[in-house]
């Protein structure tokens, strides 16, 4: 009977951590990203916390999120614009903006890295939050390109690390990659799912692997059509128009490497190559590499693989 009554327990114990709810949510950076993250949970009834060390980027950041709930309550309260406004307050009333991580994950259930991608600069700030996270606060890093288990190396709460990959507008976009390391709990990731799906996101599972799954298939295939018109093989425009009307994507390769970023595929081909050398999709493009030194970083810059009208 004791034995039972043990295993009961420990049944006990594990629903009641499945079942906690994530509930306040601190974000560290409130750049584009942290500031996506940090509306759609709002949005979904969750305590949020957004910090940066600029007191400039947080005001940017709120009124990012701000003009992005305008817009849906300008469709959603088309006849009741008192109601759009109260709407608006509403959830942005449950967004604080600080510039001290270390405060500000005190009551933290879950705490969003959404900083430069800097492997040295994330792994500082999960060492200082983790000495001061309560002991059940699970910390994900959004990154896109580094591996989740060098940025958990420095805590000491590896089954309580994972990575929430969001896509850019993270409003608009289902997606979001759930990542677990070797030491990541089965807790840990029940708790990661269920706040995914609670954001109203569609989560998917991936491994520790360069990119995760999108990038690790995107990346290359944006770099394998450079090496297209390297060779002389096809045209950038004629590329893009052949995947667009071929095989029914919305942007062609060099249309989504100039909306993305240059500079950010070369990042990433160029994190990746140094981690795996010999792998042939992870070799580096001169093309990429000389838009880069011009400046020619994309449509944020004016000019990419295409020109465009600021």
């Amino acid at each position: 009977m004791a034995f039972a009554t043990n295993v009961i327990s420990r049944s006990m114990v594990t629903s009641a951590a499945r079942m906690a709810a994530i509930k306040n949510v601190t974000i560290v950076g409130g750049g584009q990203m942290g500031a996506g993250i940090a509306q759609v949970a709002a949005q979904t009834g969750h305590a949020v916390t957004v910090v940066d060390l600029s007191q400039q980027v947080l005001d940017n950041s709120m009124a990012y999120i701000q003009k992005s709930l305008a817009r849906i309550a300008k469709k959603k309260y088309a006849e009741d614009p008192a109601g759009g406004t109260e709407f608006v307050n509403s959830i942005l009333g449950s967004i604080s903006m600080v510039t001290d991580a270390e405060s500000a994950v005190g009551s933290s259930d879950l705490v969003i890295e959404a900083i430069i991608e800097n492997i040295k600069i994330k792994q500082d700030l999960f060492s200082k939050l983790d000495k001061v996270a309560p002991a059940n606060t699970i910390f994900v890093s959004n990154t896109s390109s580094l591996q989740i288990s060098d940025i958990a190396s420095v805590t000491s709460r590896k089954d309580r690390f994972g990575g929430l990959h969001f896509f850019n507008p993270v409003s608009m976009m289902k997606l979001v990659e759930v990542v677990r390391i070797n030491d990541t709990s089965e807790e840990t990731y029940n708790s990661l799912m269920d706040f995914s799906k609670a954001l109203g996101k569609t989560p998917i599972t991936c491994r520790d692997t360069p990119g995760f799954v999108v990038n690790r298939l995107l990346v290359p295939y944006m770099c394998e059509a450079v090496r297209m018109i390297e060779r002389g093989d096809a045209t950038t425009r004629d590329v893009d128009i052949g995947m667009k009307l071929g095989a029914g994507y919305p942007m062609g390769p060099f249309e989504l490497v100039d909306y993305v970023g240059v500079d950010v595929i070369k990042f990433i081909l160029d994190g990746w190559h140094e981690s795996y050398p010999d792998e042939a999709l992870f070799q580096p493009s001169e093309t990429i590499n000389k838009l880069v030194a011009d400046g020619k970083l994309g449509v944020k810059t004016g000019e990419g693989f295409y020109k465009y009208n600021k």
